[in-house]
Order: C-alpha cells, then sequence, then structure tokens
C-alpha cells in the first residue's frame, strides 16, 4: 500500500476505529511510510492535536476529546522512539513523574533504542517510586535488564528487591539469582519471612523443595491460610501420614461450618483421604470415630450425607 494510502488508513483506524485490541505502533510502519510518509503522518497527526480544545477547557465532566489525546500521547511516544530522541522519549514517557508505571515505560523505551544504562536507571527510578504494585512490577523488569547487561549485579538487585517487598516471590528469584550464593543471604531471608507464616510455608515448600521445613515453620508460625495448608499436607503425607491426620480433621471441620454442596464434596472426599491415611495404624479407630461424630452431628444436613455415602460407602455410617 503506498503512504499515500496508508497515511490515512492509520489515521482512520485510530482516531474513527472501534478496535481495541490491537495498536498501530508508526515504529513498525515506517519502512512502509518511508521518510516522507512518516513526515505527511507526523503532520496530519499535527492537524489533528490543533482541532483539540486546550485540555481542561470543557469543564468538569467526560472529556469528548479524551481518546483522541490518548492516541496522540500514544503516537508522540512512538514517534520518540522512531526518532531515537531520547530527551523526547522521557518527556513524552515519563509525563510529570506522578506514577511508577510511566518511569518504567521510559525505560522500556530507552532499552528499546539500545540506551541501556538509561534504561536500567529509568528503571530503578520506577522502583524506588514507592512500595506499591507497579514498583513491584518495575523491580521484576530492572531486574531482567540487569540478567541480560550485567549479570553480576544481579543478586545485590535481588537482595534489595526481597529487602522492600520480603515475600515468597521476591524470596524465590533472589534463591533463584544466588545460586551458589545462598547461603550468605538464607538466614536474613528465613528470618524476614517469619512476619508472614504463608510466605514462609510456601517458600520452604515450593522453592527450597523441603517439605519437613515447612511443617515445622507451618505449626512454629501458626498458619491459618488453607489453601497453603493443603499443599503443605499433599506433600507432607509422604514423610509422616498420620501426623497430617490432626489438620486434615481441621478442614473438615472448617469446610462444614458452613452449608453448601461444594464444602460438603470437599469435606467427604478429605474424609475418605484420612481413612486412607490411618488404615493399618493405631489412628483408624479415631477416624472411624470421627466420621461416625460428623454423621450423627450433621444428620439433618441430608446432602451431607449422601456425599458421605459417595466418598465413604455406607458402612462407615455405623461408626
Amino acid at each position: 500500500m503506498p503512504a499515500s494510502r496508508l497515511v490515512p488508513w492509520m489515521l482512520k483506524f485510530q482516531f474513527d476505529g472501534k478496535v481495541d485490541f490491537f495498536e498501530i505502533d508508526p515504529v513498525a510502519y515506517a519502512p512502509a511510510l518511508g521518510a516522507q510518509g512518516v513526515a505527511d503522518y507526523r503532520a496530519a497527526l499535527d492537524e489533528v492535536r490543533a482541532g483539540l480544545p486546550p485540555e481542561g477547557e470543557t469543564g468538569r465532566g467526560h472529556d469528548p476529546g479524551a481518546h483522541t489525546r490518548f492516541v496522540l500521547r500514544y503516537n508522540d511516544q512512538r514517534l520518540a522512539v522512531l526518532d531515537r530522541d531520547v530527551d523526547a522519549i522521557i518527556r513524552t514517557h515519563s509525563g510529570d513523574g506522578r506514577v511508577a508505571a510511566w518511569l518504567e515505560d521510559t525505560a522500556e523505551a530507552l532499552e528499546e533504542i539500545g540506551e541501556i544504562d538509561l534504561a536500567l536507571d529509568w528503571a530503578r527510578r520506577a522502583v524506588d517510586f514507592d512500595k506499591g504494585y507497579q514498583s513491584l512490577a518495575a523491580a521484576r523488569y530492572w531486574c531482567k535488564l540487569l540478567a541480560e547487561h550485567r549479570p553480576g549485579e544481579l543478586v545485590e538487585a535481588r537482595l534489595y528487591v526481597f529487602r522492600r517487598w520480603p515475600g515468597s516471590s521476591t524470596a524465590a528469584a533472589l534463591h533463584a539469582a544466588a545460586g551458589a550464593e545462598w547461603p550468605s543471604v538464607e538466614a536474613e531471608v528465613m528470618t524476614a519471612l517469619r512476619a508472614s507464616p504463608e510466605d514462609a510455608v510456601t517458600f520452604a515448600l515450593t522453592t527450597l523443595k523441603d517439605p519437613a521445613l515447612a511443617w515445622r515453620l507451618a505449626h512454629e508460625l501458626g498458619l491459618d491460610e488453607a489453601r497453603t495448608w493443603v499443599a503443605l499436607l499433599d506433600e507432607y503425607e509422604r514423610i509422616d501420614p498420620v501426623a497430617t491426620l490432626p489438620v486434615h480433621r481441621r478442614l473438615v471441620e472448617a469446610a462444614l461450618e458452613k452449608a453448601a454442596p461444594q464444602n460438603y464434596r470437599v469435606a467427604a472426599a478429605r474424609l475418605a483421604r484420612m481413612r486412607r491415611l490411618a488404615a493399618g495404624t493405631q489412628e483408624a479407630d479415631g477416624v472411624e470415630a470421627l466420621i461416625a461424630e460428623l454423621r450423627e452431628a450433621h444428620r439433618r444436613r441430608t446432602r451431607l450425607l449422601q456425599e458421605l455415602d459417595k466418598a465413604l460407602g455406607r458402612e462407615s455410617a455405623v461408626g
């Protein structure tokens, strides 16, 4: 398609079209446009811009030019990248610097033109902006850049990120980066994670692959997150199946606190699991007594009794 037709199509698609899941990138279209086509495209954008009232002049409420302004800002950003203009990239992407994501956007655009040192600088600004989710997302990008361009600084950066956002995911990233250096930071990480039982247990279980440590931490720290307990039980049953029975019981009782068919199915399946774990041990009678006790306590919950029959069989009804 010649530039004379491509430019009007690009404008119509962005400003008049109804498609919002696809963006036209002038950087990608630049080879097809050619130098004159890009100049014509810029001129056409300036004409659109000139037709807008100054921002804020429309008063409070809906701004009919909001979409047009958004598209123009996007094009300004992409054309700054096309020009490889560092100052324009910073101006169009970072705005007034009030949003961490804008600082990360600046870093990404600078990376795109090969300005890696500047990209790292702006990514770090985004990391240090605050402790919100956008800064945490920027931290992942910052570390990705370091891994690709300054791998020798990655462990220190991952430790910095963990200290700002201590949790199982940042600890896992630090563990992966540290490699043989892990023992030098292990004590600090494990101490910090104890403030959050769920994070401490999750990290021990999924990253360290140490269900025994995870089990000990879960009890020491008073883990109360059911989903984490379920994941832990799946692994610790292989080590000491009988020891898991009291936790299974708590989960059954918690499931039955609310009358709901899904809860009944979960509780019944867990009781069946308890029976299998206890089979041939001194705890077998205790599990059967629990089943009988629950049948009696919830004898008016017909749907629950049906689920118990499905999962356990009628013989459990007599204890």
